[in-house]
């Protein structure tokens, strides 16, 4: 039961988004979701107002079907256009074997750019994930994650440069009461990557980052965020 452990690449999230600049800095933008009475279907949309020199239209429009013309045995996750006319589309169905989820991505346009995944879910705290291209399956991505007690993680992530001599990316997390801790290894095991955050109050929280190997060697970073509403970091 339960919802299983984290994808790998979240592994240090507690931390990274307190870190993070994907927040609205400028212009304004709205947001609306509205639920349809076909199929249970939602609509989402998004519009830049006050953009410059243009009027207030639809940037980009989402659907979510999650049983497309009445078909169970599948779901539409997100079929998204862009103010450029560029298409998204998620699909997937984990009706084929019990904990399994089989899933493809695709812009509509490229054979070449289909995207095939599966996520196995079978295994009690565990999560294994492969995806290829649909058209190059021997290019292929992995990952394995397993929360070993509710307060750890550890998982690996591999791509099929495992089978010319590779090695994986490693992480592992701890999360105790207002404490966090990851720590990620990359790039052959060269490149440590360690997070770490403190939730001071209900409304203050702390986050730090530091890089050992690789390109950025000796980075770090220290952030503080009110409310999720402003952050102020240090580099």
């Amino acid at each position: 039961g339960g919802m299983g452990p984290v994808k790998f690449d979240d592994i240090p999230k507690v931390a990274s988004e307190v870190l993070s600049d994907d927040y609205q800095v400028s212009g304004y933008v709205f947001k609306a979701k509205q639920k349809t009475s076909w199929a249970n279907s939602v609509v989402s949309t998004q519009v830049d107002l006050f953009a410059d020199g243009s009027c207030a239209t639809p940037t980009r429009l989402a659907w979510k079907l999650p049983s497309p013309l009445g078909i169970s045995a599948f779901s539409i996750d997100k079929l998204e256009m862009d103010k450029g006319g560029k298409f998204k589309l998620e699909a997937s169905s984990d009706k084929l074997y019990p904990g399994l989820k089989v899933d493809c991505k695709s812009d509509l346009a490229e054979v070449s750019k289909l995207m095939v995944g599966c996520t196995y879910a079978g295994i009690k705290n565990a999560a294994i994930k492969l995806e290829a291209k649909a058209t190059k399956p021997q290019e292929f991505t992995g990952e394995v994650v397993y929360a070993a007690h509710p307060a750890a993680t550890c998982g690996l992530k591999f791509s099929s440069a495992l089978l010319s001599g590779g090695l994986p990316d490693l992480g592992v997390r701890f999360l105790h009461g207002p404490f966090f801790c990851s720590l990620l290894a990359k790039e052959k095991l060269s490149v440590f990557t360690a997070h770490c955050f403190y939730k001071a109050t209900p409304d203050i929280t702390c986050a730090a980052t530091y890089i050992h190997g690789g390109k950025g060697n000796g980075n770090a970073t220290l952030g503080v965020s009110y409310k999720g509403l402003y952050k102020a970091k240090v580099s």
